[in-house]
């Protein structure tokens, strides 16, 4: 450009498919700046800038044409895969065998889940506090959400089946087929498998889809007490996965009237989004042997009597690559954990044409490293280094490595953080160094992330409550989570959740250090709750 006048230029950006809907941006090249701004939309328009960037970061496309169901391309299916390793590690360490069960469901398993959960409920209502139960309920189980087969070929099937929206109902009645003794116990299963469910409200990719990539362990145990320490292992296991996603959650057991149905109670996870919204990215259910007696999954004890086997359930999907976009990324594009970055270092050989020596290093660089387990690439396109900068920096690569003539000469190369910042690094000390290296951008995540979710997190205004209504002395802001003591019965929390327009988390499980009177009822109480817009 000759002129020092904002000039428009038009054009597609290589990295983003020239199909694709985002593939053309007006964009300002300014002689002074030197830089491009590539379509972005500013983070802080959260809910413009999550779907742009999963689509221009290529994790999927959403142009399939059913709703919700997008197709995964190779770098976000590679970033899942490896949240699916991490996941599986946990499953190998901690004894758990991996299945896959068929996709189609029986009707009559359904109808038999369904009528389990009208049970359940029903001696929930008899057993308990009528407070603690919300008024007109909806029939639980999943008939209303699954997608329905009814014909093989030209033939109407005698049972209509349905694609699988979870798997409690064709495992479990496997598993009564499977345990006869004591000596089948405790049995640890779990599998990684699509499942679908007809969701209604706004899709939105990784986070509310139709069809949902799934991990689901299922486990079966002699008695009560070993299903609860099987609970206490899923705990450690979630914070293990997210500590390696570096995303930091409120662990909350749900109120009874968001507990999963047949389940004596629900544990969740819950990260917070730079919108103030939380996303549930796990579960773990305690059953006793509430399912155990439908499906008649039952043992011989050491004395010979029968009893009934007692489960577990712990589930979590896609949505923790959506945690990992929403909470990282930046104006810029992706900030990925190098745990489950597809490339964690991109090497980018400068001034290629000078001396071949450049391109000698770089492929010797790139052995060297993956040689020692990095996920490496390097990229020698004939584009201008600021074009491949912009390029890896959209993807979230956690460290780009660039090795010139001077450099070689020097031996040494220049790395640059995807969190900012650069550092020279001798080549005799590279592995370790970059191991380094990325041990520091994974604990910068987890500081930055940690510092969103304290600075998200403000006590629930003052309250009075007169004829039944509560007011706040401060304005409720729905891009908060508010946390405050509740010691209060179903109708407490509802009347919250009116007024707020938020949903109760349930209990939290890291109390208060000491008694703090609760914000209905006034009586002190350590138990912690925390309110927030759900996604």
């Amino acid at each position: 450009m000759r002129s020092h006048r904002i000039s428009y230029i038009e054009f597609s950006i290589g990295f983003i498919p020239l199909h694709s809907k985002l593939c053309h941006f007006s964009v300002f090249l300014m002689k002074d700046q030197g830089k491009a701004k590539r379509g972005i939309p500013a983070k802080s328009e959260f809910n413009s800038w999550y779907p742009a960037i999963v689509e221009i970061a290529d994790l999927v496309d959403k142009r399939y044409p059913i709703k919700g169901m997008d197709v995964w391309k190779p770098y976000g299916w590679k970033a899942m895969s490896l949240i699916d390793s991490i996941t599986r590690a946990e499953m190998e360490r901690t004894d758990h065998q991996e299945y896959r069960f068929p996709l189609l469901v029986p009707e009559d398993l359904l109808e038999k889940e369904n009528r389990l959960v009208a049970k359940l409920k029903a001696a929930r209502d008899a057993g308990v506090d009528p407070s603690e139960l919300r008024l007109e309920e909806e029939d639980a189980g999943f008939k209303k959400e699954v997608y329905w087969v009814k014909h093989g070929g030209e033939n109407e099937l005698d049972i209509p089946m349905f694609l699988r929206p979870t798997s409690e109902t064709p495992m479990y009645n496997m598993f009564s087929l499977w345990i006869r003794s004591h000596a089948d116990l405790p049995l640890k299963t779990f599998q990684i498998v699509n499942t679908f469910r007809y969701e209604t409200k706004q899709t939105r990719s990784f986070i509310r889809v139709r069809e949902i990539h799934f991990f689901e362990a299922h486990t079966v145990h002699k008695d009560e007490d070993s299903a609860t320490l099987q609970i206490q292992e899923d705990a450690n296991i979630v914070q293990n996965i997210l500590n390696k996603l570096c995303l930091p959650n409120i662990i909350s057991k749900r109120p009874l009237w968001d507990t999963f149905p047949g389940a004596w109670y629900t544990t969740a996870a819950d990260v917070i989004m730079p919108n103030g919204r939380t996303l549930q990215v796990a579960t773990y259910h305690h059953y006793r042997d509430q399912w155990a007696q439908s499906f008649d999954l039952s043992y011989e004890d050491e004395n010979g009597q029968t009893q009934f086997c007692h489960q577990t359930t712990f589930g979590m999907s896609e949505r923790l690559l959506g945690a990992i976009v929403g909470l990282h990324g930046d104006d810029s594009g992706l900030i990925l954990p190098p745990a489950v970055s597809p490339i964690q270092v991109i090497i980018m050989p400068i001034a290629t044409h000078i001396t071949d020596d450049v391109m000698i290093y770089s492929t010797n660089i790139k052995k060297e490293l993956q040689n020692s387990g990095l996920r490496i690439k390097i990229d020698d396109r004939n584009i201008r280094p600021g074009n491949k900068h912009y390029h890896w920096e959209i993807k979230g690569v956690p460290i780009r490595l660039e090795i010139g003539p001077k450099d070689i000469s020097q031996n040494q190369c220049i790395i640059s953080f995807r969190t900012g910042g650069k550092e020279i690094i001798h080549l005799n000390n590279l592995v370790p160094s970059i191991y380094s290296a990325l041990e520091s951008i994974s604990e910068i995540l987890t500081n930055r992330a940690n510092k969103l979710f304290d600075d998200m997190i403000l006590p629930l205004p003052k309250s009075t409550i007169l004829d039944g209504k509560i007011t706040f002395s401060e304005p409720i802001n729905e891009g908060i989570v508010y946390e405050f003591p509740f010691d209060g019965n179903d109708a407490d929390a509802e009347l919250l959740e009116r007024k707020t327009g938020m949903t109760l988390l349930g209990e939290c499980n890291k109390p208060y250090k000491n008694p703090i009177p609760c914000i209905i009822t006034g009586k002190l109480t350590t138990k912690k709750n925390h309110l927030s817009r759900m996604y």
